[in-house]
């Protein structure tokens, strides 16, 4: 039998996966930073980027946390260890307490840098000053990008973790941790590759996912790649202003006829060979299955069905 210990290790190996990568189960159970955090965070809608300011640094917080909880679990799961008093904890707990207290300290310091003069010091915020105009601030481009936002016509896509944004003038990719922002003017699209899903737990069918390398002619912007179904790329196609240059040849599956054939045509070549009988062949058949009084006798004669045969093979 497991001990404790061991157990809850486990569990909380699974949990702290579960929060740091969502899936859907737990974002419906409500058990993500988003849903825990709503009251400060605010509406992403009403404020898309300062919505991001705050959830970037409350995921790190959060997640900083992880460490702590998993020793003070430990101190009731394991209690032969005497982790609750410092001074009788074995040496590796004792390491190990230290940074899961520094990790939240580094980054509860970070984040009240950040916060700082309105948010000034935030990744970004220095990430949006580098598309100001020499008279404005990194609030204008904010602001810009929370209006377009708002519009029912924005291109939107991917889970919470890796989402896809493309408005009229910006392209955003929202990760755990941080957001890449390009302008649509700047920018060049490039497919560098393709990953092809027998299932996905959304369908039982198939899927092609295309990997899309942005980079912009803005020196100060780093490039990134986006990541989105196959079946969405025409879409994107449509709002993007820059064309998509497809450097790899990647055949790409814009709807579900083009995954169909490729599917069918793949499943065809796995097929065995399949015999086509010769016309002589047709013929012996025919005049043994027929139902005329005059051809049928003929048909019964002996040997007819083993003619019929051999050449079936020689076909």
């Amino acid at each position: 039998m497991e001990s404790p210990a061991v157990t809850f290790t486990l569990a909380y190996l699974v949990f702290a996966v579960c929060f740091v990568f969502p899936p859907d189960e737990v974002r419906s159970a409500g058990l993500t930073v988003q849903s825990l955090l709503a009251a400060w965070l605010g509406s992403e809608d009403a404020a898309f980027v300062q919505y991001h300011l705050r959830r970037s640094t409350g995921t790190l917080l959060a997640h900083s946390l992880l460490p702590l909880g998993y020793y003070l679990g430990m101190c009731f799961a394991a209690p032969e260890k005497h982790l609750c008093f410092f001074h009788l904890a074995p040496k590796g707990w004792k390491t190990f307490f230290f940074f899961a207290v520094l990790f939240p300290a580094i980054t509860s310091a970070l984040a009240y840098y950040w916060s700082r003069k309105g948010w000034n010091n935030h990744p970004l915020a220095r990430t949006l000053a580098v598309h100001a105009l020499p008279q404005s601030g990194w609030r204008a481009v904010a602001s810009s990008i929370n209006t377009e936002f708002r519009r029912i016509d924005k291109f939107a896509t991917g889970t919470p973790g890796a989402r896809v944004i493309v408005t009229d003038t910006w392209v955003i990719k929202v990760t755990t941790y941080c957001l890449h922002v390009a302008q649509q003017q700047d920018i060049h699209l490039m497919v560098t590759d393709s990953r092809q899903h027998e299932l996905t737990p959304d369908s039982n069918m198939p899927v092609q996912f295309l990997t899309i390398r942005v980079a912009s002619i803005n020196p100060y912007v780093k490039a990134f790649d986006i990541r989105l179904n196959s079946t969405e790329y025409g879409e994107l196609r449509e709002k993007l202003r820059a064309p998509i240059s497809n450097a790899a040849n990647v055949v790409i599956h814009q709807s579900l006829s083009d995954l169909f054939l490729e599917t069918f045509t793949s499943l065809v070549e796995i097929n065995q060979t399949y015999p086509v009988p010769s016309t002589q062949a047709h013929r012996l058949h025919r005049i043994a299955q027929s139902s005329d009084d005059a051809i049928r006798p003929v048909g019964r004669q002996e040997g007819m069905e083993k003619d019929f045969e051999k050449l079936w093979i020689v076909a």
